[in-house]
């Protein structure tokens, strides 16, 4: 039911509502935002990039031509509205202190600290892939649309970003 409501609610903004726009953020508010701070590191930057993307999806939303497409689309806008903003302006943070899921999880406070260094400090386009598909949990068609490159590619950068993890993790600290 929900599935047809974001649906109804695409259509809609495509032609113009402000108010199905704005629910589809809404909706999306959380996952666009922890999306852009994997993608930066840092709060303010976060909520900048996600402010910008929520601009230019509401510019372009009458271009989006399939409606069950749109979480898609609009993280192909953050991931476009990171690059940007760090083509500007390159900004280095610390963690958010949001340790207890993370422990419950069996992650400690300095491996999750590590883990986030280490993506880092992948290229740009084997982070992008890494934070689509293990933090958003993005198919690998998903990935291959929002970077525009095939789903081989997919593939491939996200093989060769565990191998460069791996470099910078103690053993056995990643899992497969």
């Amino acid at each position: 039911m929900e599935g047809d409501t974001n649906i109804r609610d695409v259509k809609r903004a495509v032609r113009g509502s402000v108010d199905a726009y704005g629910r589809l953020i809404e909706k999306n508010k959380d996952y666009l935002y922890r999306t852009a701070f994997l993608y930066s590191g840092d709060e303010e930057a976060a909520l900048e990039i996600v402010q910008e993307t929520v601009l230019k999806g509401f510019r372009s939303i009458k271009q989006l031509r399939n409606p069950e497409l749109f979480r898609t689309w609009i993280t192909r806008i953050l991931i476009n509205t990171s690059k940007d903003y760090y083509r500007h302006e390159i900004r280095y943070a610390q963690m958010p202190e949001e340790e207890a899921a993370y422990e419950e999880a069996g992650i400690t406070a300095e491996e999750r600290a590590d883990l986030y260094e280490a993506i880092r400090r992948l290229p740009e386009k084997y982070r992008t892939a890494v934070i689509l598909r293990y933090f958003d949990g993005l198919k690998q068609e998903e990935i291959a649309f929002v970077m525009g490159i095939p789903r081989g590619s997919v593939s491939a950068y996200l093989t060769r970003a565990k191998k460069e993890l791996r470099k910078y993790l103690k053993e056995g600290y990643l899992n497969g």
